[in-house]
């Protein structure tokens, strides 16, 4: 047994509860069945087969009001496997959902079978001739997908509110458009290519000159059948004019039957089908794009109206001025946004009809963009703009800031109107879209609707497209309320289809949701066509069953999930999963929407029970220790969830008395542990020299089973040195600031230090002297530490210990804060400035409301450059903004420092959180290798003349990543400005 371990129970549960009543059944606590998880075993080895119900219940949920739970869920790494699925799905007779995101709001992503996750092998981007098209992986992010075409000044046309986190391949397969895209610049018009595998394993190229040749050879009956539709449709003249007229307005409701008319060959047929079919054609494994010129010069402005029809009817005209985007929030959307942050609190009391439009002109150059602004004011001129709030200006602006504001509070509408739904209640988004004519007519249709059901909704929506989208929460657990909502959608239905002839879904994909729905929509004909497509193509109906076809009438009914309560930082989760691209532990355990979504069925079901026992067995390691505690989930959310402090109190709870006493001693003492740890990496580091790295891992991992592996670390050949005991000799007067050597930097001896390079703590001193900004280290710096070591392992005594410590030395250094506090790690600058204050006392807290704390890069990028001259720079350096930088802003100043000290400075664009966090590293080096591995991989395609981060642990880990060796960007400064001899 280990001399410290975990409390038993800690994370169970603690509140009373009642079984839910779409809880997981007690019988499936073991997991995939057997046999399912052998035979898929065998196929594709046991990393790539997910059966443990813990595995189930993450993937079950996704941002949709359902939940279905997977009886295995498959990870597959090339075609080969993606092939060896269908083929024993067919021979099995089972049914097979394909999973990228997430994303999805009518549950396209979930399954009752087999579960394929094509988001974690399944990323990259490969630009083409120059810009103008794109091959890209299908688990790529479109943010990840422009990011790489920014370069190029192109962009994809679709634009999704959820581009931070959905894939290319979701997009495309719910024919996905987003704020601009329209009907001309969604995936189906902007489609070149694709690559996509039938149910039966065919392998389909589009873009091969012979394609059609190759599939006619593989099925030709399929191909005949392609062809005998096209036929049919062609010939039905008064079938073919609704066809068209159906997608003048955005339309993803049913499958394109426009691919038969606009195709001429089976082949560019199923390339039209493939799009918007939501995973029931095939897999689709590559796309390519013809992207579209990245207009970067941009006038937005967010206009007030006082009420919902008065901004529709305002649409019309600023889509004649030529506006790119028109964008609508009802009042409900703008109250509810103020959980984001940098939206106005003055919001909260706008007056209950108020709406505005967020409009937006983009042009080439400033000259385009000027006669756009003239255009705009023209139309402004002529509307009745309200100020109901003081932060309502309702004026263009072209400040990247405000304009970036404004978005921001566009795109986060489901998540935070979602989170500010009543607890415990289901989430339902729904998009439709009419004629852009009729928008205002709409709008006032809608939600006199909404208010004969009981319903209180937040609308918003792509206005310029007559798109429009709302929210409606109930309480899935209570039939009435599921009646209630059963009644609107019947009644919602025929009013969108019989009075305004419009579509039920624009742009969301039918799912679960409208399936039911979708022959009132299209009419008996065209949905008998869809039905017999879907059977031409997967005759043995393996992929997808139930969604957009279904003929149960009560089909959007079933499945629909309940959202228990659970801990208060987490219960707004919506599960949309903004969070999950920048979590570090996301291809290794759980990301932070997996962890609520485990922490909710804990709470479905029975204390006591065996799925309840099974979810706690796997959560210590599966959310708890594999977090890193980073919180980038926060930066990510659109209303700040931090799920990693969630984790860091599941640590606090775990902890046992005596552990929580050891800690609270280390703080106490931690002069001692300071100078301990030093002597033991002077010891490991002669060790190492003389017998290797292999003694030293192998004590490390006795150590850790004998105490425990959370808290012992493990050695990392990468790991440095012992830094001098000694800091460099500085002297108050004169000072221009307090320079506070982070404890990892007065332990860690940084790059080179053992040649005779300068240490961190000698750079800064002699840059700032060099830029006559001279700086103080207080003598007795040593034993102090800003807290972040115990604050990340819920150590909450010994936390508070160190954090009133620091501040009430950093009081005395800087004179009762008339001097700033420098800080040269950004994680400590963090700890100092933000982390410690819900740990002081309240006199200690007044302290710290007094001083200033500045982290060591905003130092050298404001103060210091302006007073410095380069006299070397290094050709190319590549940037690892550490997760701390960006939580505090400091991203563009790492930036700033770098380009001061190399021609060219490239950020990754698969740069992330590395996953050290402090020791993390040290304690699951898994964490960092998964976190690491796609910024590692993009790193290592060229060589860089120097590698420039500015945290020594995150430096540590990118060191372990990419085997070169990151220093701080203020070492590379100091040598870049050194004055040459």
């Amino acid at each position: 047994m280990p001399l410290l371990e975990p409390k038993p129970e800690a994370l169970r549960p603690g509140t009373a509860r009642a079984p839910s009543p779409d809880r997981v059944p007690g019988w499936k606590a073991s997991g995939s069945p057997a046999e399912l998880r052998a035979g898929l075993t065998a196929l594709l080895g046991p990393e790539k087969v997910l059966w443990q119900i813990s595995d189930l219940v993450r993937y079950a949920s996704d941002a949709s009001p359902y939940r279905f739970l997977p009886q295995v869920v498959v990870v597959p790494e090339d075609l080969d496997d993606i092939s060896a699925i269908l083929s024993y799905a067919h021979g099995n007779g089972r049914g097979v959902v394909f999973r990228a995101a997430g994303t999805s709001l009518n549950g396209q992503a979930q399954g009752e079978d087999i579960l394929v996750d094509v988001r974690r092998h399944w990323t990259g981007v490969e630009v083409l001739d120059g810009g103008a098209r794109a091959r890209i992986r299908p688990g790529t992010t479109v943010m990840r997908a422009n990011a790489a075409l920014a370069r190029h000044g192109r962009v994809l046309g679709p634009d999704p509110a959820s581009a931070i986190a959905c894939t290319v391949g979701g997009v495309v397969a719910n024919n996905a458009s987003g704020m601009t895209a329209g009907t001309t610049r969604n995936s189906y018009r902007t489609v070149s290519s694709l690559t996509f595998v039938l149910p039966s394993g065919t392998v389909v190229d589009t873009g091969e000159a012979d394609a059609d040749e190759l599939l006619r050879h593989a099925e030709p009956h399929l191909c005949d059948e392609l062809l005998a539709l096209k036929a049919e449709i062609e010939a039905d003249e008064r079938l073919t004019a609704r066809i068209r007229a159906k997608y003048e307005i955005k339309n993803t409701n049913g499958y394109r039957l426009d691919a038969f008319l606009d195709g001429s060959t089976p082949v560019e047929i199923l390339r039209g089908l493939m799009v918007g079919s939501e995973g029931t054609f095939g897999f689709i494994s590559e796309v390519v794009f013809d992207t579209l010129p990245l207009d970067r010069h941009v006038s937005s402005a967010l206009l007030f109206f006082p009420s919902l029809s008065a901004a529709a009817a305002a649409v019309p005209r600023f889509n004649e001025a030529g506006a790119t985007a028109v964008e609508l929030m009802d009042g409900n959307t703008l109250r509810a946004s103020v959980r984001v942050e940098g939206v106005p609190s003055d919001w909260a009391g706008l007056p209950q009809g108020t709406t505005a439009l967020l409009v937006e002109f983009r042009a080439p150059d400033e000259d385009a963009l000027t006669v756009c602004e003239r255009a705009a004011a023209s139309v402004v001129d002529g509307i009745g703009l309200v100020a109901p709030a003081v932060s309502v200006t309702n004026e263009f602006t072209r400040d990247p800031g405000a304009v970036s504001g404004y978005w921001k509070a566009r795109k986060a509408f489901v998540t935070a109107v979602g989170g500010s739904r009543p607890a415990g209640t289901t989430l339902i988004t729904e998009d439709f879209a009419v004629p852009p004519s009729r928008l205002s007519e709409a709008c006032e249709a809608l939600l006199a609707l909404q208010a004969v059901h009981g319903f209180d909704a937040a609308v918003a929506g792509h206005a310029a497209h007559g798109n429009l989208h709302f929210l409606l929460a109930f309480d899935a657990a209570e039939p009435a309320d599921v009646e209630r909502y059963a009644a609107f959608m019947e009644e919602f239905c025929t009013l969108v289809v019989d009075r305004f002839d419009g579509s039920l879904k624009a742009e969301h994909a039918t799912g679960r949701n409208i399936a039911p729905f979708l022959e009132r929509e299209w009419g008996p004909t065209a949905t008998a066509l869809m039905w017999r497509t879907k059977e031409a193509i997967d005759p043995d109906g393996v992929l997808a069953p139930r969604i957009v076809l279904d003929r149960d009438p009560a089909a959007h009914l079933r499945g629909l999930k309940t959202i228990p309560k659970v801990e208060p930082v987490a219960d707004p989760c919506i599960e949309c999963g903004f969070c999950e691209p920048t979590c570090p532990s996301e291809d290794l355990t759980t990301t932070p929407r997996q962890r609520i979504v485990l922490r909710r069925e804990m709470m479905r079901q029975p204390d006591g029970s065996p799925v309840e026992a099974g979810l706690l067995d796997a959560y210590g390691y599966d959310a708890v220790d594999t977090c890193a505690g980073d919180s980038t989930c926060k930066l990510a959310c659109p209303v700040g969830i931090d799920t990693g402090a969630m984790m860091k109190d599941f640590r606090h709870r775990r902890h046992s008395a005596r552990e929580e006493r050891v800690a609270a001693l280390t703080a106490r003492h931690f002069g001692f542990v300071e100078a301990s740890a030093r002597v033991a990496l002077g010891v490991a580091d002669v060790v190492t020299r003389r017998a290797g790295d292999r003694l030293l891992e192998a004590v490390t991992r006795l150590a850790r089973r004998a105490v425990r592996p959370d808290l012992v670390p493990e050695w990392l050949p990468e790991i440095p040195g012992a830094a001098s005991r000694a800091l460099p000799p500085t002297s108050r007067s004169g000072a221009r600031a307090v320079y506070y050597p982070a404890c990892v930097n007065r332990i860690f001896a940084g790059p080179g230090e053992d040649a005779g390079a300068l240490s961190l703590a000698e750079s800064v001193v002699s840059l700032s002297a060099r830029a006559g900004r001279p700086v103080w280290i207080p003598e007795d710096v040593s034993g102090t530490c800003c807290a972040t070591i115990w604050h990340s392992k819920g150590y909450d005594v010994a936390d508070a210990i160190m954090a009133n410590r620091i501040v009430e030395a950093a009081w005395g250094w800087t004179g009762g804060g008339s001097l700033p506090l420098v800080v040269d790690a950004s994680s400590c600058t963090l700890g100092l400035a933000h982390e410690v204050v819900p740990h002081l006392t309240e006199d200690n807290r007044a302290l710290h409301r007094e001083m200033t704390f500045v982290d060591s890069l905003v130092w050298a990028a404001d103060e210091l450059l302006p007073h410095l001259t380069v006299f070397r720079r290094a050709g190319s350096a590549v940037l690892h903004p550490t997760c701390s930088m960006e939580h505090l802003g400091d991203v563009p100043h790492l930036r700033t420092v770098a380009e001061a000290c190399a021609e060219e400075v490239v950020v990754p664009d698969d740069v992330g959180c590395c996953g050290f966090a402090g020791d993390r590293g040290m304690l699951h080096k898994e964490l960092t290798d998964s976190a690491t591995a796609k910024e590692a991989a993009e790193v290592n395609t060229r060589p860089y003349d120097a590698y420039l981060s500015a945290n020594r642990t995150c430096e540590i880990g990118m060191d372990r990543a990419t085997g070169h060796r990151y220093h701080s960007a203020l070492i590379e400064l100091e040598r870049a400005t050194r004055p040459v001899l």
